[in-house]
């Protein structure tokens, strides 16, 4: 399951419903990621994300069949905001199960490295400083390279 939306999400709410889907797998990982309320440039007033829904839709699509290639995944859920955020709201969850915890982390972890790099968002960030665009940090693609390095 794949979702882009505008509204608010609760991830424990979220994370049930997973669980429901998820019935007989071994292991189930999640993860939810908040708006940070600050960064390099002060507070954190504001993050406006951006996506053309088709194209991010087809390739986050395209990174979960990726996943369920690599690890036999039962279930898998990814949920990510666009619009006007606030700090501490949350902006993205991704879920998922296995038979295996490896397998259901590595999982998790591979998304959210696609989220970070490759997913199609624009990202402004405003902070008490100004309005800026917001990159994905040279760590972050450290993240996302050791996919194609270890082979897995």
């Amino acid at each position: 399951m794949i979702t882009l939306t505008d509204s608010p999400f609760d991830a424990a709410e979220a994370l049930r419903d997973f669980e429901k889907r998820a019935i007989g797998a071994g292991a189930i990982v999640s993860f939810a990621g908040l708006v940070r309320g600050t960064s390099k440039l002060g507070k954190v007033k504001m993050l406006h994300l951006q996506a053309y829904a088709p194209m991010t839709q087809r390739g986050i699509a395209k990174a979960a069949a990726d996943a369920n290639a690599r690890w036999s995944l039962d279930a898998l859920t990814v949920i990510h905001r666009t619009g006007d955020l606030a700090p501490g709201e949350p902006i993205v969850f991704v879920a998922t199960a296995s038979a295996h915890r490896r397998a259901a982390f590595e999982a998790a972890d591979f998304l959210m490295d696609y989220l970070k790099t490759e997913a199609v968002f624009w990202k402004k960030e405003t902070t008490e400083s100004g309005a800026h665009w917001v990159e994905p940090r040279p760590e972050d693609y450290a993240d996302r390279d050791r996919w194609s390095k270890t082979g897995t």
